[in-house]
């Protein structure tokens, strides 16, 4: 393993150990305990995901059965919800595979299909999904209390409710964005009244603070951050870099080796200090500097987007100053 960022094969992803636990420990104090269900998907590591559980969060949040899967296998299993619907039996057989094996898992319904699904792959704990106004998956608030009849007719215990304001989670301004928390929470309390159960799962990093309802929240970016989040002006710091290399430098520009294929760009272009971004390319970014740059210099790019830029890479690199005092497997990728 290299000893210094100078050594490793750029584009690299970096996580600052300091910044890493104070995100971490700030966290903790704030959500302790089973207040705090992690989601795995913003790191997709189970190294990351122990730090987490040693913490006191003994359970996790999950956006695919790779990662349920992963978690199992390193001694993470006592409490996963897949919260994420499922359709396909071979799928849900994964999941009675890893009951069998002694690991606990609860996963997300909103259909009778998806019930269906669940009981015929042999699932044993469901949440009603509810959709709060994001339109991804889940109810309406209006139909959870009878397909929660419906998974227990199935034979399926039914533990509660979960719902994602993640159209609120982003929003700069902080007054907006907890009358939109409070809008989606007073929907799916209204699902968790019909619905029954003791969990009432919902949140994320930007509206960890804010969310009055949810008996747990399912933040994730809070451990590394990105661009997007640091917005929000939260007591996170930015934990996760990639290291990257100025190969080329012209009279007004240059160019850094990491682009589309190493940066999540969904949610807008890269942040480098002193400069100012001009795009991205499949392996590029090209940027403009306050300050002259030569090539083969090191620089540290800050993502906009950690979850899907995380899924680019194949480790982490943990680092104090120059020096690496580890290397983290990103052994959650993949479905």
């Amino acid at each position: 393993m290299p000893q210094n960022i100078h050594d490793l094969t750029t584009p690299a992803l970096l996580i600052d150990r300091a910044a890493l636990e104070h995100n971490l420990d700030t966290m903790s104090r704030a959500l302790p305990g089973a207040r705090l269900r992690p989601h795995v998907k913003a790191h997709k590591c189970s190294a990351l995901a122990r730090r987490q559980f040693e913490r006191g969060h003994r359970g996790f949040t999950c956006a695919t059965i790779r990662e349920l899967e992963g978690l199992a296998a390193a001694g993470l299993g006592e409490d996963l919800l897949l919260a994420n619907e499922i359709v396909d039996p071979r799928q849900t057989a994964r999941i009675g595979r890893l009951l069998e094996q002694g690991a606990r898992v609860l996963v997300a319904v909103d259909s009778a299909a998806t019930i269906d699904a669940a009981a015929t792959g042999g699932v044993r704990e469901v949440l009603i999904d509810i959709n709060v106004g994001l339109p991804r998956c889940g109810c309406a608030p209006e139909q959870a209390g009878g397909l929660a009849e419906l998974a227990r007719a199935r034979g399926l215990e039914v533990r509660g409710v979960m719902g994602y304001e993640g159209h609120a989670v982003g929003i700069d301004d902080r007054a907006k964005r907890e009358a939109l928390c409070g809008d989606a929470m007073e929907k799916l309390a209204s699902a968790h009244r019909a619905v029954g159960g003791d969990i009432v799962s919902a949140g994320g990093t930007g509206t960890f603070d804010c969310n009055a309802v949810a008996s747990e929240i399912q933040a994730g970016s809070y451990a590394l951050m990105d661009t997007a989040y640091a917005k929000l002006g939260l007591d996170f710091r930015q934990a996760l870099f990639v290291w990257s290399t100025i190969v080329s430098v012209s009279d007004s520009y240059a160019v850094a080796d990491c682009g589309l294929k190493s940066l999540g760009m969904d949610h807008g272009n890269p942040t480098i200090d002193d400069a100012a971004i001009w795009f991205c390319s499949d392996e590029h970014t090209t940027f403009a500097p306050a300050v002259s740059v030569e090539p083969g210099a090191r620089i540290r790019v800050l993502p906009a987007h950690v979850d899907p830029t995380v899924a680019y890479h194949e480790a982490f690199h943990l680092v104090e100053g120059d020096a690496v005092i580890d290397r983290w497997p990103i052994d959650l990728r993949g479905w």
